[in-house]
């Protein structure tokens, strides 16, 4: 029997609470470039900071490049990157959910990682079942910034929901709104190449 997606080209959906939220994938041009530039101007301090340079801020050239380039590179993922940028304070927080094949490598990757990454609870989606979810308010490196991780195994796919926060003191104050959008992410528009969307599709379970 086929495991789910397989063969397929699974696209992530998420219902982003428009308050809170701002995202960056599809904002092309003007739009939402503010807050574009604001989180990958936060993700290359973090990035500075995790490669010794303290004190060196993100480069507000290389800021503005990428912030460019990003939507049309996310866009080019087909679905399969989605991002967001806290509303109120763009340099606060960023959110990434993205869907990759679950090859043998990615999942030799999974087992590799730090002891520190297995400290993992269950984490339910109405959307993709139960889960894992990984808080790191306070990551062993003092370099490393505040971070969450959801991730779900599909059987062939793994989805992920990364939140990067740049402020350690306040992350606990947006980790109730991280799990609520985690809980909205879902795989979507799975159609095999050639297939049409009037298909019906009956799980074989």
């Amino acid at each position: 029997r086929r495991a789910p997606y397989a063969g397929r080209m699974p696209r992530l959906h998420a219902d982003a609470d428009e308050h809170l939220w701002v995202p960056v994938t599809g904002s092309l041009g003007f739009r939402g470039r503010r807050h574009r530039k604001a989180a990958i101007r936060m993700l290359l301090t973090q990035a500075n900071r995790a490669a010794g340079a303290d004190d060196r801020p993100g480069s507000g050239f290389l800021a503005w490049a990428m912030s460019q380039a990003a939507p049309l590179l996310m866009k080019r993922a087909n679905g399969r990157v989605l991002v967001w940028v806290w509303k109120s304070d763009p340099d606060l927080l960023v959110a990434m959910a993205q869907v990759q094949e679950a090859t043998a490598q990615a999942r030799a990757a999974r087992a590799m990682m730090p002891m520190e990454y297995d400290d993992t609870e269950s984490f339910r989606s109405p959307f993709l079942g139960m889960g894992e979810k990984l808080a790191m308010p306070l990551p062993p490196d003092p370099r490393t910034p505040p971070f969450a991780t959801y991730t779900w195994d599909t059987g062939s796919h793994f989805v992920t929901v990364t939140c990067v926060c740049g402020d350690r003191e306040r992350f606990g104050t947006v980790m109730g709104s991280m799990d609520d959008l985690a809980r909205t992410v879902r795989v979507a528009d799975d159609l095999t190449v050639g297939e049409s969307a009037g298909v019906l599709r009956i799980d074989p379970a």
